[in-house]
């Protein structure tokens, strides 16, 4: 057991729960611990797991945890045969260069693979011998953040079988007093709640979580493999003084400021919606859900507008409104006609808002803007660099603008930096059935502003962290943490300045030096471990503005506290000796932004894999978690191919896979086979339709040749449109001629547009510049190679698209009236399906009929970048319910 070490590199951010295949291996988790002290909102979380090999023969035991995502990792160390080997903390570009010598030595690597919503995955492995034992303990460290009045401590455990003995331990100490404590999560539900107990003092609180094996096997999350769930711990605390909570301990101190004795402001909120193309489906459905919640909240004497973008930018009014019961109700109109088409121009939109809110005075009242996008800058101005200098020059540091970046199409560090560089957040809304239960609870957050312009003053204190907040909002606390430099004072004053309305406001304090001490508690340097904790996490978001010099000395800073404190950070890596052959592992810190990658609405260019635990002499192999297939019904399984330059994948060579579903989680697994590829156009002979629905996947339909189609017909608001296909290629239209009322008609080719009304008529052409023409009930606007018609409730979009040497029109119905019932091949507006579970082939419900489906792709000509999308393929007459004879017609 004591050949040539293995070092084991886990880099960045780790995770709590522990997972084995232990009934099979014989491995029992005879003892499995969590233990978690918090004071004063820090708190210190160990996991220890002893494991037993029961068999006469040596074998590999995992270890695989889960911790929130807040967390730093600060100790990791495994005990075998009485030797105990124990991690330490390197810069990560040292512990890289060791992983590398050993890939390149044809050694194991591991890498992290998973990242959820509030948590983050690590596992480790090591060989143990026959009849042997491993302990596992890993330490990890958070500062607790309120939220809506409250504290939340999250552990999860999953252990994957029954542990004899099982117990989660918690501690809670606030020296000012425990107002408020609450238990949920899955691990208190049915028979596990009576595992469940908690006992309170004035300012202590214990939880304790001893369930039977028995009792391991019933709740929520559980199986017969025992327990998979989170216990979730909320608190708060007696708030005695407005002035806030000030402790200091071993020359550091941290200052805990959350007044309650000051009226909320009225707020002036702009709420910017992306409703593109990429919206479609149930994330604008659940964007509208939350929306009109949002808005059902407003006070009245709130000040809001709405903002909605595409490739264009559509106000509800110019000017901010009081948030009257009328006005509301308009609003709420107008949200439920919100829908999604075309592009995405994000910085005409912000700049939109930001010249509302600064033409309505700012006295007296907090302005806030919240922008939600699911994806990257399409239109207008698209370079981010450019939109981020173009809005925070606009802001220029008067409110915050706080962005909400939906699903994993959106660049999300894009819209991070754009935030913090106005003095707001960026939280990723995660595409889940409670989208809009985000949405609402992040709007709760900043909806009861309370203080604006915040200022906290020391005096003789050094290193201090962030002392200025734009605003401070109701639920919410401010920590402010630094170093005591000046050994004379007799008393450290606190000083903090703010507006409330439009009144200045003033909180003192201090601490007599009698009273520096630790709190009473063993533990005393908890705060200076807390300071350094929210020092690295504020220089860490710092890096990400700073330029040259200054970001060198922030990076420098944040990997010095990091190495002091051993806190495994993105700077930092923790390195283990342990026990085995000549092997490297290495677990890197999880990044959301590039697991799903994949899943991004522009080209694949590049997937890079993720290494798996390989044998000596092996390559080894990459993971990548790809899209989640529509209505697949299984888990992904690894993509395993050569890793040594990455894996590149053109959006053309994936449909040369076939898709082997396993699970709904995960994805799918890529398999080569001798399948013929997927072809991104239908054949020359016929036009393929993509249509919305009101699922999350579209469906998409092949019109059989036909020269001269009817393409929508309303007879209750006299709308035809009629189109003539191309012959040859058959991308589109040749013509589409659109006839309305009695005396309206619009006739658009390839190279001219003519429309008419009674004996006036009128001549465009593609190429002139932006032009606009209204008649009664009617409106045209020309914009490049885009005809945007309206004619009474009915919007259509013609586009002109050139590709490869062809030159065709598509039509994009934006609106029509839903209680009038269409007919065309572009039919309906929306058409519903359910995907009929556990059949051997794709099969949907369509029209109350089961039909056979394929997931193929295609390009969207509806827009302009004409994006390959995936859809749902089923039959022209599963859709329609007719023959294209049906739809044939003389002349368009």
């Amino acid at each position: 057991m004591d050949k040539a070490a293995l070092r084991l590199t886990l880099f960045g951010l780790l995770f709590t729960c522990v997972n084995f295949a232990a009934a099979k291996k014989k491995i029992d988790i005879y003892s499995f611990h969590i233990n978690c002290t918090v004071t004063s909102r820090y708190a210190t979380t160990v996991i220890t797991s002893r494991v037993a090999n029961a068999l006469n023969k040596s074998q590999e035991v995992h270890f695989e945890v889960k911790i929130p995502k807040n967390a730093f990792i600060s100790e990791f160390r495994m005990t075998i045969e009485g030797k105990t080997y124990d991690a330490i903390v390197k810069e990560k570009e040292e512990a890289q260069q060791e992983y590398s010598q050993a890939v390149s030595r044809g050694e194991s690597a591991g890498l992290v693979s998973a990242v959820g919503r509030t948590l983050e995955d690590f596992k480790t492995s090591v060989t143990v011998a026959a009849n042997s034992k491993v302990t596992f303990e890993l330490t990890y460290e958070e500062l607790l953040k309120r939220r809506l009045g409250k504290y939340e401590l999250l552990i999860n455990a999953q252990p994957m079988q029954p542990v004899a003995d099982f117990k989660i331990d918690v501690h809670i100490h606030e020296s000012t007093g425990i107002s408020l404590l609450e238990v949920k999560g899955g691990l208190n539900t049915k028979d596990l709640a009576n595992a469940v107990t908690t006992t309170r003092a004035q300012e202590d609180a214990w939880v304790k979580f001893y369930p039977t094996r028995d009792q391991q096997k019933n709740c929520d999350d559980c199986t017969k493999n025992g327990l998979n769930g989170n216990l979730v711990i909320m608190y708060d605390v007696e708030r005695t003084k407005q002035s806030g909570d000030l402790k200091v301990a071993k020359s550091y101190f941290v200052h805990y400021f959350a007044p309650t004795d000051v009226q909320r402001i009225p707020k002036n909120v702009v709420f910017i919606i992306d409703q593109s193309g990429s919206m479609q489906g149930k994330k604008i459905q659940q964007t509208r859900i939350a929306m009109l919640r949002i808005l059902s909240d407003l006070a009245e004497d709130d000040n809001f507008g709405l903002i909605i973008f595409s490739s264009h930018i559509q106000v509800w009014k110019p000017e901010l409104l009081k948030a009257t019961a009328e006005n509301v109700e308009e609003a709420k109109r107008f949200v439920k006609e919100i829908r999604s088409d075309g592009a995405t121009d994000i910085n005409g939109a912000v700049l939109n808002a930001v010249n509302m809110i600064n033409r309505y005075p700012q006295e007296g009242s907090a302005s806030i803007l919240i922008l939600l996008t699911d994806g990257d800058p399409t239109k207008g101005e698209t370079n981010p660099v450019k939109i981020q200098e173009n809005v925070k020059k606009a802001i220029g540091g008067k409110y915050p603008l706080y962005c909400l970046g939906f699903g994993f199409d959106v660049s999300f560090k894009f819209l991070e930096k754009m935030s913090l560089e106005n003095n707001g957040a960026a939280r990723r809304i995660y595409e889940d059935s409670d989208a809009d239960l985000q949405l609402q609870s992040f709007y709760e957050e900043v909806a009861m502003p309370l203080l604006t312009n915040v200022q906290l003053n020391y005096q003789g204190v050094a290193n201090v962290t962030q002392t200025t907040f734009s605003q401070y909002y109701n639920g919410s606390e401010i920590v402010v943490a630094g170093y005591i430099t000046d050994n004379s004072l007799e008393s450290l004053t606190t000083e903090v300045i703010a507006l409330s309305k439009s009144t200045k406001v003033v909180y003192n304090d201090s601490l007599l030096t009698d009273d520096f001490g630790n709190d009473g508690l063993e533990h005393g340097n908890y705060i200076s471990r807390l300071w350094a904790f929210l020092t690295v996490k504020q220089l860490l978001a710092k890096i990400m503005l700073l330029k040259g010099q200054e970001k060198d000395n922030a990076k420098k800073e944040a990997l010095e506290l990091s190495l002091k404190y051993k806190f495994v950070t993105p700077l930092t890596s923790l390195v283990v000796t342990k026990p085995q052959e000549d092997e490297v592992q290495v677990a890197v810190k999880p990044n959301e932004e590039k697991r799903h990658s994949s899943g991004r609405k522009q080209k694949i260019t590049n997937w890079t894999g993720m290494l798996l635990a390989a044998k000596p002499g092996n390559r080894p192999s990459p993971r990548s978690h790809a899209r989640q297939h529509p209505g697949s019904r299984s888990r992904l399984k690894s993509l395993r191919v050569p890793i040594q330059y990455g894996l590149t994948m053109s959006s053309r060579t994936v449909t040369d896979y076939h898709y082997d579903f396993l699970d709904y989680d995960m994805g799918f697994q890529l398999r080569k086979t001798p399948q013929k590829p997927l072809t991104t156009s239908p054949p020359w002979k016929s036009i393929r339709i993509l249509k919305s629905s009101g699922n999350a996947q579209p469906i998409c339909y092949d019109v059989p040749f036909a020269l001269n189609v009817r393409l929508q017909q309303n007879d209750p608001t006299e709308f035809y449109m009629n189109g003539e296909l191309e012959t040859i290629g058959g991308n589109g239209f040749k013509q589409i001629v659109i006839f309305y009322k009695p005396n309206h008609q619009l006739r658009l080719s390839t190279t001219i547009i003519d429309y008419s009304y009674g004996s006036e008529s009128k001549t465009f052409s593609w190429d002139q510049e932006l032009t606009h023409h209204e008649t009664e009930h009617v409106s045209l606007v020309l914009r490049s190679n885009e005809m945007d018609i309206t004619m009474g409730n009915m919007r259509i979009v013609i586009l002109l698209h050139k590709e490869d040497g062809s030159v065709f029109l598509w039509p994009a119905v934006r609106q029509q009236p839903k209680d009038v019932s269409s007919s065309g091949i572009l039919g309906e507006a929306e058409i519903l399906y359910e995907v009929i579970p556990g059949t051997q082939t794709p099969m949907l419900k369509l029209k109350d009929q089961e039909v056979k489906a394929s997931w193929v792709t295609m390009k969207d000509y509806r827009l302009p970048a004409a994006p390959v999308v995936g859809c749902w393929l089923v039959p022209f007459e599963a859709v329609t319910q007719k023959t294209i004879s049906d739809f044939a017609i003389t002349q368009p």
